[in-house]
Parts: structure tokens; C-alpha cells; sequence
């Protein structure tokens, strides 16, 4: 077996090396420190991230363009994964338990469809 390669990063001001995220050589080859949220950790501690969000749409749902209408208008970044290009109606069900969409998840947790993200933005 080949040993894997050292993995960093580092923060560099005008050519000088100010800080080095050095990943320990552990089981398993977890990124630990060498990510970007650790960078953006150490310069600027405060930084509060945006939840990941993803939708599960189909072309032509007009519930789909309400979501991602309701979502764009408060600047919010999402992912999108289209039905029949990104997943099928069965991976829908097994993510979801729902056949209808839009699925929208915000930080991991399952908000439903359009009514209920408008739900979720109004408390």
C-alpha cells in the first residue's frame, strides 16, 4: 500500500507563511483541519454559515418555482436536485416518505413542500 500523501493547508500574507491546518495521519484519512471551514474558522471566528439547503423539484412544478422564488428572494443559496435528471420518483420516496414535490430540507431537517416553507419563513 502506497502511504498517502501529507495533506495541508496553509495561510499565506504577502508570501509568508502565517498559519499551517496540518491533517494528522489517522485511520480512516479523515479531513479534520485542513478544510475551508477550518480556515474560515481561525479568520473569522464570528462568521455565521448558511445552512446547507436542498430541494428535491421537477421541471414544470409550479410549487417548485414557489420555493425556489421564496428562497431567492431572502438571498438564500440552495441545491437543487431535479427528478428524472438528478434522482427518480423512488429515490424521492425513500428520502422523503412523499411522492409530491417540492422536498425541502433545510440544515438536515425536512421542512415539506412549498405551504410549509412558507410556514417555516413566517415564525
Amino acid at each position: 500500500m502506497v502511504p498517502r500523501s501529507w495533506r495541508y493547508s496553509m495561510l499565506v500574507r504577502d508570501g509568508v507563511i502565517e498559519k499551517m491546518f496540518v491533517e494528522p495521519n489517522k485511520p480512516g484519512d479523515p479531513f479534520e483541519v485542513s478544510d475551508a471551514d477550518t480556515m474560515l474558522n481561525y479568520l473569522a471566528p464570528d462568521c455565521k454559515l448558511q445552512e446547507s439547503i436542498s430541494l428535491l423539484t421537477k421541471p414544470g412544478c409550479p410549487y417548485c418555482a414557489k420555493a425556489k422564488q421564496m428562497l431567492q428572494d431572502r438571498g438564500l443559496q440552495y441545491e437543487e436536485i431535479i427528478l428524472g435528471t438528478d434522482a427518480t420518483t423512488v429515490s424521492l420516496r425513500a428520502i422523503t416518505g412523499r411522492s409530491t414535490v417540492p422536498q425541502i430540507y433545510i440544515g438536515g431537517r425536512h421542512i415539506g413542500g412549498s405551504d410549509d416553507l412558507e410556514t417555516y419563513f413566517a415564525a
